[in-house]
């Protein structure tokens, strides 16, 4: 039975690498389908893709991958192209981001299967069980932020989540718990980073007339809103717009920036290079 998978890599780079990985893949039988790579002049490493068909199972694969790999020093991962990616998604009382990708999630537009919705308030409970969702309510405040962050990592780790996005929750996470997260949490900034942080950035940038407005998908690290990016995006603005133009405008925009950014993160296009991302789109 012939499988479908994928191969991401990073290591240092050096002569013959697109070779080396390809005579690996053809000695192992596989038959490549799909591949990108990049080197990075400014770290010196070379990043790859791989997606190739083989009648070979996953785990005598990563067996081989593992001896194969280790001259090169290379950070790899192997993954079935057919698997979901098991998600869950944290949220609060907007809800566009969350309704977009359940929408596309129910679609199939995303390889994604969300197995939980987290939220410190009880607002989409009637969506989540629209879309037959477990829907779990853990309030916050200053004083019980601890426990109940225990309480959503305990809910992850149970669904086996592989991404955690967080869908305009409006929580900042705790160090511990982003450092738990690591490389797996998607958050969505509502606007074109470094730009108006806190809170209403909508009117901040109606007040400052802006011509711009964005938003920007990044990976969440202890630095709040500093973690590395995956997809930005911006939409025009003029004099005629009010703040509810802005706002509705904005909103479209980080829907779609987020989806991306899952749609990416989950076909396993997304690559960790430093403080910053190599997206193989």
């Amino acid at each position: 039975m012939t499988n479908a998978f994928i191969l991401t890599l990073s290591c240092p780079d050096r002569l013959g690498l697109v070779h080396a990985v390809s005579g690996f893949l053809l000695d192992n039988g596989g038959n490549i389908e799909e591949a990108a790579q990049f080197n990075d002049p400014a770290t010196g490493l070379f990043f790859m893709r791989v997606r190739f068909a083989c009648d070979a199972d996953c785990a005598s694969l990563r067996t081989d991958l593992a001896a194969f790999a280790a001259p090169y020093e290379m950070r790899w991962q192997l993954h079935p192209a057919s698997e979901a990616m098991k998600t869950v998604l944290l949220v609060s009382r907007q809800g566009h981001c969350l309704n977009d990708l359940l929408f596309r999630f129910k679609s199939g537009l995303l390889p994604i299967d969300i197995r939980a919705i987290i939220s410190n308030h009880r607002d989409f409970y009637q969506l989540a069980a629209s879309y037959n969702i477990p829907f779990h309510h853990i309030p916050v405040t200053a004083a019980t932020k601890a426990q109940a962050e225990a309480k959503q990592y305990e809910i992850i780790q149970a669904e086996g989540a592989e991404l955690v996005v967080l869908a305009r929750y409006m929580q900042v996470l705790s160090n511990d718990m982003c450092s738990k997260l690591s490389g797996r949490a998607i958050n969505i900034h509502h606007s074109f980073l470094p730009s108006f942080k806190g809170a209403k950035p909508y009117y901040q940038a109606h007040d400052r007339g802006v011509k711009l407005i964005g938003a920007t998908a990044h990976y969440v690290t202890a630095d709040l809103d500093e973690g590395p990016i995956i997809e930005q995006d911006v939409a025009r603005a003029d004099h005629t717009d009010t703040v509810e133009d802005l706002t509705a405008r904005g909103q479209d925009t980080e829907s779609q920036v987020l989806a991306r950014a899952v749609k990416w993160h989950s076909e396993h296009r997304v690559l960790m290079n430093g403080h910053k991302t190599v997206v193989f789109k």
